[in-house]
């Protein structure tokens, strides 16, 4: 079947969402149940996972910028963002009396950067492309619940939220590069479904293992 890249952003998020049930500590930070000391811990894991992803996503510009110079122009936006994203972090960090000297990072949570990291090196970048698209879609709305509960129940102020508030954004630019960069990998026969199918599985199989581990924490 001959799919428009359109199609296949769109069928193959919806196949990967993950289950409402996967995500334990959402829905306590949504209710306000949720304990400082674990939004201290999510904020000193994205430590780690922000600039990791932004150095994965260089990588992948630099492989991909002769080969497939539309999925160059998604990963060079995506590290852009991560930068961005990472100037939001200290805000959230210092609102949440994070300590950063004492932490010791959780392998669950540190799983998902260390994949991304192996699609970097391993992975067609079209087919990493649609498995990242896929998995954004999720941790956008996971970052808009967190965005709002802060304020509701926790007294952050805006500028502790912004991290949140950066993610839970649609993106156009970043929608219409993901599709540019879908649609060459299909012209060029350069995307293999499968393979992004099984990457965007894993993907969300090591976001579930992130919260899972933060959930955990005392």
């Amino acid at each position: 079947m001959t799919h428009t890249a359109r199609d296949l952003l769109t069928t193959t998020t919806a196949t990967l969402a993950p289950d409402p049930n996967a995500n334990p500590l959402v829905p306590r930070i949504a209710a306000g149940t949720a304990p400082r000391a674990t939004l201290a811990a999510l904020a000193l894991e994205q430590t780690w996972v922000i600039p990791a992803d932004r150095r994965a996503f260089e990588f992948l510009a630099e492989r991909s910028a002769v080969t497939d110079p539309e999925a160059a122009a998604f990963f060079t936006t995506l590290a852009q963002g991560e930068a961005l994203a990472g100037e939001r972090l200290t805000a959230f960090a210092r609102a949440c009396g994070a300590d950063e000297a004492s932490y010791e990072p959780l392998p669950g949570c540190q799983a998902y950067p260390a994949y991304v990291a192996w699609l970097a090196l391993n992975a067609s970048p079209p087919d990493v492309v649609l498995a990242l698209t896929a998995n954004f879609s999720a941790w956008g709305g996971y970052c808009a619940t967190i965005a709002t509960a802060l304020r509701d129940h926790y007294g952050f102020t805006d500028e502790a939220c912004t991290f949140f508030d950066f993610f839970a954004e649609p993106s156009p630019d970043l929608d219409r590069l993901a599709t540019a960069a879908v649609q060459a990998g299909l012209d060029t026969g350069r995307l293999d479904e499968m393979s992004a199918c099984r990457y965007g599985r894993l993907l969300q199989t090591y976001e579930a293992m992130f919260w899972n581990a933060l959930s955990a924490t005392p």
